[in-house]
């Protein structure tokens, strides 16, 4: 792996400013690319960006804004990333949250879901034509094992009956590799690949400075350790045309049986695509 060259690859990272994303930036840095860094706080992200530049002696790292839990903040990226780059070989979908309570976006959706399932849909949706172009590129999820515990209950799609942190980042997760093999499917043949991954457990502020967060770091990956199934996906040569799969250390795993549902894949899309019209057309009229 240390061999690949990214030499002319644009490569596009969400929560890049700490983690397992930040390393992800990082890493593709070193081997030559042009990294896109999205973070939600510009000075965080100004701080490791200017780090990523130093270590990596790449001077080619922006930083764009975004707010992955915001309709109008992915569109705006979007654009963004359209106008300025005629080409983007890589999307790294790595953002992600986990809430003790109940919190909704700005868009009213509940922040979760929002943060970790409809934003990169919708940036997803929004960069194809332009990875497409690029063929081939490669999009990569990061999900988590926590899936295996999620559900999908169209009901109570945002958890406003009973509202528990961790299952509701499990059904979250779920509805990502729902989401990577549906696209997965519509993508074949177009020289743009899609996979998703778990990670592993990570010691970085995830978990928060409580008891699980100083129980848990005893245990957990680093953050240079829980990045390198992403880094693997977006760089090596192996995986260029490997599509609608699942790793966990760099191998390909299996994902849960519900996630590998069709139907259920075909219909949450189809939600999915309502529920971000619905947002969108009330942000217009408002």
């Amino acid at each position: 792996m240390a061999n690949t060259n990214m030499q002319g690859k644009v490569c596009l990272v969400t929560g890049a400013n700490g983690g397992i994303g930040k390393v992800s930036a990082l890493e593709l840095a070193k081997l030559g690319a042009t990294v896109i860094m999205v973070c939600r706080n510009r000075s965080k992200g100004e701080e490791a960006q200017a780090e990523i530049k130093r270590i990596s002696g790449n001077q080619n790292v922006d930083l764009l804004t975004a707010d992955m839990s915001s309709i109008a903040s992915v569109r705006q990226l979007a654009q963004e990333v359209t106008a300025k780059y005629p080409q983007l070989h890589v999307l790294l979908n790595n953002a992600g949250r986990m809430n003790n309570k109940r919190e909704v976006s700005v868009d009213g959706i509940e922040s979760t879901l929002a943060s970790n399932y409809i934003g990169p849909f919708l940036l997803t949706n929004l960069l194809l034509d332009l990875l497409k172009a690029s063929a081939p590129a490669r999009i990569i999820n990061v999900s988590s094992t926590a899936h295996k515990m999620g559900k999908i209950n169209f009901d109570d799609l945002q958890a406003e009956k009973n509202y528990r942190g961790f299952p509701v980042y499990g059904n979250s997760k779920l509805a990502l590799t729902l989401f990577t093999y549906e696209l997965a499917r519509r993508l074949e043949g177009t020289g743009v690949t899609v996979n998703n991954l778990h990670p592993g457990v990570i010691a970085s502020g995830f978990f928060g400075t409580g008891l699980l967060g100083r129980l848990g770091r005893l245990v957990m990956l680093t953050p240079e350790q829980g990045a390198q199934t992403s880094i693997y996906l977006a760089t090596a040569p192996e995986v260029t045309t490997v599509n609608g799969k699942y790793f966990e250390k760099s191998k390909q795993s299996t994902s849960s049986k519900i996630s590998n549902d069709e139907q259920l894949g075909k219909r949450l899309w189809q939600v999915t695509e309502e529920l971000i019209a619905q947002k969108s057309s009330q942000t217009v009229n408002a």
